[in-house]
């Protein structure tokens, strides 16, 4: 039988292992990931990162700690993020924007000093290149032409359509765009870091007929927002007055909208992505160099631009040698 340190209410037995100094501070400092995740967003926040951002990574990170059943930040491991990869039933496309994410979080993780090696940094997923067209001209003409315009809905859609090719913007930026971001005077969008995904500033031209559909627009808008009673300087806003960029949804709602007028007049190739594909076609065509249409789609990479225009590596390499 043991013998007691001491006796009384006090006493500690003999058989009682007590933690070594090293393991008890493990125990004491370990983070979990909910208070990781917590600081990560704010440091997020703090520098600039949209809302709708932090949302998708918050969302998808989410799933894979429930996915693993995981609580603490020392417990992430390379086995949990391919057990993760493996339960998704989704396309490896997709798995790949998944993947991206994680990956994202956990860098904010290493930076923080909480993860000591970058062991996502060893996982990859291939998947086979998805060559995207652009819409064609006369399948937007026949849109523009077939939208019920005398609508505000219509006309609001058939704006966004027009802008979307004549300045290939994005469909996140038609949700962010202001009145103070259109130029009338001398017929430029002056988008700001806040409405552009790359947080830069760019100057794009616009011709006097998109100007005299967005004046419309404008005054069409403050009708609605006069009548429900609703305040702000959003150009495209809902049919209740409201911005269309207040939740996650506002592009996929924009989407639907494209989605729905491309089932209903027959139309394959009628999305976002296709209209501004079709307006860097469209340059491309008229002999604007890859850098320069790069500078107007935003992209922070040429070679994003080349794979955009699905440019073949041989082809660019033949014109860049043509010009020395």
């Amino acid at each position: 039988m043991s013998k007691s340190r001491k006796h009384g209410v006090f006493a500690v037995s003999g058989d009682v292992v007590v933690l070594p100094t090293k393991q008890y501070e493990d125990v004491r400092d370990a983070i979990t990931v909910a208070a990781a995740l917590e600081t990560v967003f704010k440091q997020m926040q703090i520098v600039g990162h949209r809302q709708r951002t932090i949302e998708s990574y918050e969302y998808i990170f989410n799933q894979f700690m429930t996915v693993n059943r995981l609580q603490y930040v020392e417990d992430i491991s390379v086995e949990s993020i391919y057990h993760y990869l493996d339960v998704l039933e989704v396309s490896p496309r997709t798995k790949l924007i998944r993947l991206k994410s994680i990956k994202a979080v956990l860098s904010k993780f290493y930076n923080n000093s909480w993860i000591k090696d970058r062991i996502w940094a060893i996982i990859h997923i291939k998947v086979d290149k998805e060559v995207k067209e652009g819409a064609k001209e006369s399948d937007i003409d026949k849109l523009l032409h077939l939208i019920d315009q005398t609508t505000f809905i219509g006309f609001r859609d058939a704006a966004a359509i027009k802008l979307m090719y004549k300045t290939g913007i994005r469909i996140s930026t038609l949700g962010e765009l202001r009145e103070r971001h259109i130029d009338f005077d001398n017929l430029f969008l002056k988008l700001d870091g806040l409405a552009l995904k790359n947080h830069k500033f760019l100057k794009l031209p616009i011709d006097e007929e998109v100007a005299a559909i967005l004046k419309v627009l404008i005054k069409l808008n403050d009708g609605v927002r006069n009548h429900f009673g609703t305040g702000n300087h959003n150009v495209f806003i809902t049919q209740n007055g409201l911005a269309m960029n207040t939740n996650k949804s506002s592009n996929c709602a924009s989407s639907k909208q494209l989605n729905k007028y491309a089932k209903r007049y027959g139309l394959k190739n009628i999305n976002a992505h296709a209209i501004r594909r079709a307006y860097a076609e469209s340059l491309l065509e008229k002999g604007a160099s890859v850098a320069l249409i790069s500078k107007a789609l935003g992209h922070s990479d040429l070679a994003v631009t080349t794979q955009y225009l699905d440019l073949d590596i041989e082809e660019v390499a033949n014109n860049l040698r043509g010009i020395f």
